[in-house]
């Protein structure tokens, strides 16, 4: 594979340098997240890992154009009309690290896809979320974003016609059957594999806090610490979900961060808390004349989130399941709102210092990708500080009560609105836009073609 190499890639001494220090790593996995958030890659042994350095490594554009079951969606663009080609991958700096869960020692570094002169390739959503990090960059300003993910620890054995089951507790041999919120008790349970959860954080970088228990029998959240660069901060999501499920497997259990696995249970959320540094390093949305509530820059911030939402809301809620999560008096919001310290608004200022003043995005699932969903907050939100956009009064109290719902209710309404959407193709790309919208609507209509066994309960002998 000829191409050129960019400069932001690592050097091959990095990778020398790595096998020297493990020679007991006997593979690495090359990873390459896809639109949906599916890890993509190979697996190569060390022999070749030098060389990935050195030359990349070789994945076809159309990687990108893949649905969430692994299939080539034609209209993408990525497919015939480039005649399936190659293109150079290259190492992220920073992602090379060990990988203690599995039998055999191995390593895992991430992947970024570029164009063959070196630039990168539109498609591919670290390169998307980079983009709109530029533009921060360019006006000597820094996002700093923490993310938070929920899931679910279930159990590995499940039928394929019936739904899934929390995970048997190690310690105590039965399944967790009450909501616990915070409880330790509920920790304890699955001491051990939120311990190789952390334990692997802590060996590959990744900046994870302490675990919670949730609003559901074995549901868990962990927050990652913040970082003043949004692309690492995704990053770091992505590879927590990765640490997550592998030890899961690990301890004979699986993971889940699908957006609503029990229809009675509540909902895994992707939450980003976000502030944004000037060139001196100061927190724009603070202020020293109102220090409670936060500069205008904050309510310009939330403006354009609002005005924004639904346009997103695509990227938010990424799949045929993402729209169950979305009903009242679960903690997901479903109108374009804000308020202080309020967890039914859409965009939540939490209580703190008044250096730490942030705006939190309570919108997403955890099955949407990392990258895109960070691409489409910071977009909004610089969108609605260069527009001076006008944010609406603040929600005190239950915002599910006082506020009309306006998300879009069906997958179909959302990818429709982003299709159209003028700010999606001036801050995300129009090519990113066609690719993406393909992609999804194609996923769309095959999920919605499928007739499901409640269809053959309901109406095959009744009608």
């Amino acid at each position: 594979m000829s191409s050129s190499r960019p400069t932001s890639v690592p050097s091959p001494k990095i990778a020398t340098e790595f096998l020297e220090a493990h020679p007991e790593v006997a593979t690495i996995d090359v990873l390459l997240p896809d639109l949906s958030g599916v890890v993509r890659g190979k697996r190569i042994g060390r022999d070749q890992l030098e060389g990935t350095f050195k030359e990349g490594a070789a994945f076809p554009a159309s990687v990108f154009g893949t649905d969430v079951t692994g299939d080539s969606v034609d209209s993408s663009g990525l497919v015939w009309e480039l005649g399936d080609a190659d293109y150079p991958c290259w190492p992220v700096a920073g992602s090379l690290v060990q990988v203690p869960w599995t039998a055999r020692p191995s390593a895992q570094v991430m992947l970024t896809m570029a164009e063959p002169d070196g630039t990168p390739f539109y498609a591919d959503p670290r390169v998307v979320l980079q983009r709109v990090a530029q533009r921060y960059a360019d006006k000597g300003w820094r996002p700093v974003v923490a993310l938070e993910l929920e899931f679910y620890l279930i159990d590995k054995t499940r039928e394929a016609h019936l739904p899934p089951s929390p995970a048997i507790s190690p310690v105590t041999g039965s399944r967790q059957s009450t909501t616990q919120v915070y409880g330790l008790d509920e920790l304890d349970d699955f001491e051990a594999v939120l311990d190789d959860v952390a334990n692997a954080c802590q060996l590959q970088g990744i900046p994870a806090m302490a675990a919670s228990a949730e609003y559901a029998p074995g549901q868990f959240e962990i927050n990652l610490t913040h970082v003043d660069d949004p692309v690492q901060a995704a990053d770091h999501a992505v590879m927590l979900k990765r640490v997550v499920k592998g030890v899961a497997r690990a301890h004979g259990m699986n993971a889940t961060f699908m957006a609503k696995p029990f229809g009675d249970e509540t909902g895994n959320g992707l939450h980003m808390h976000v502030s944004v540094l000037d060139k001196d390093g100061n927190n724009i949305f603070a202020s020293e004349d109102d220090p409670e509530h936060g500069s205008p820059l904050l309510r310009h911030a939330v403006g354009g989130l609002c005005q924004t939402m639904n346009d997103c809301m695509a990227l938010f809620a990424p799949t045929a399941n993402a729209y169950r999560r979305i009903r009242p008096n679960a903690y997901v919001p479903l109108s374009a709102c804000w308020g202080y310290n309020n967890r039914t608004c859409a965009f939540r200022v939490p209580a703190s210092s008044p250096d730490g003043v942030r705006i939190e995005h309570r919108v997403a699932g955890a099955d949407a990708n990392p990258y895109l969903a960070g691409a489409a907050i910071l977009a909004a939100i610089l969108h609605g500080i260069e527009t001076e956009a006008e944010a609406p009064p603040p929600v005190d109290g239950n915002a599910y009560e006082s506020q009309e719902p306006s998300v879009p209710k069906t997958w179909a309404e959302s990818l429709e609105l982003f299709e159209k959407s003028d700010f999606i193709a001036e801050w995300l790309g129009e090519g990113f836009q066609r690719v993406f919208h393909a992609v999804k609507e194609s996923e769309r209509r095959d999920f919605e073609s499928e007739v499901t066994p409640l269809e053959w309960a309901w109406y095959l002998k009744t009608v």
